[in-house]
């Protein structure tokens, strides 16, 4: 099983990384103003996570190809890593897809 785990940046900012089971990141959020904004960011993952159609496959500029998980209001709610193949990066949605749902969370943030 997954497990979000949230940070704060030095930025004051609200962080959460999604981890599978390996300990592996394969999401990483925007940052959010307050600890209530990140665990709603949270829950939609989990949400969202769900629809093949939440994830955008991108390129980026130097060629490699990463993801971006959208809300349902088309707004990012978290990123990839950039990957080395389309392969590694249609497995790190897969990735997303079976952790995400019932993850736990840690709160590393105080």
């Amino acid at each position: 099983m997954g497990k979000f785990v949230i940070t704060k940046g030095k930025n004051g900012e609200f962080y959460f990384n999604l981890k599978a089971t390996n300990g592996q990141v394969i999401l990483t959020s925007e940052g959010y103003k307050t600890l209530a904004n990140c665990k709603n960011g949270i829950e939609s993952v989990m949400k969202n996570s769900a629809k093949e159609s939440s994830f955008e496959k991108k390129v980026s500029t130097n060629g490699k190809p990463y993801f971006s998980l959208k809300a349902t209001n088309g707004q990012s709610i978290g990123r990839s890593e950039l990957y080395e193949s389309v392969a590694a990066r249609d497995n790190g949605i897969a990735s997303v897809q079976k952790n995400a749902p019932g993850a736990t969370i840690e709160d590393l943030s105080a």
